[in-house]
C-alpha cells in the first residue's frame, strides 16, 4: 500500500468516527486519528490502542461514540465494523455474503477477542 493511499484510508476512517462523536462527551484531542492509525495495525483495535481488553474499547465507544456503538449491535470486531461500514457506502463487497447470518466467515468477525 502507498502512503498516499494509507493516509487516504486514515483519512477515510477518521471521517467515519467523527461522523459519531457525542455532543455530550466528545473524544480528547487526537484520539480520532490516534484510532484511525491504530486501524492499520495488525491486532486487535483494543490492543492496537494500548487498551487492556475488548471491554475497555466498548466502554470508549459507547462514551465518545455511542451512536457507532449502537450500529454495532450484533458485536462485531471493531475493525471488521468500520471497515464494513467504510465498504458499505462506497458500494464495495467485501463480504462473502450479503448477511452476516448466512456467512461462513461468521466466527471470524464475532468471536470474541
Amino acid at each position: 500500500m502507498s502512503v498516499a493511499s494509507l493516509d487516504e484510508e486514515i483519512a477515510d476512517l477518521a471521517a467515519l468516527l467523527r461522523e459519531f462523536i457525542s455532543e455530550r462527551d466528545p473524544p480528547p484531542d487526537g484520539l480520532i486519528e490516534h484510532m484511525a492509525r491504530c486501524a492499520m495495525q495488525p491486532n486487535h483495535l483494543w490492543e492496537d490502542l494500548g487498551l487492556r481488553n475488548r471491554d475497555e474499547l466498548h466502554h470508549l465507544m459507547q462514551r465518545h461514540f455511542p451512536r457507532l456503538k449502537a450500529l454495532n449491535h450484533a458485536n462485531m470486531r471493531w475493525k471488521k465494523f468500520l471497515y464494513r461500514m467504510l465498504c458499505e457506502r462506497a458500494d464495495v463487497l467485501i463480504c462473502k455474503s450479503p448477511h452476516c447470518e448466512t456467512c461462513d466467515d461468521q466466527p471470524l468477525c464475532f468471536t470474541p477477542e
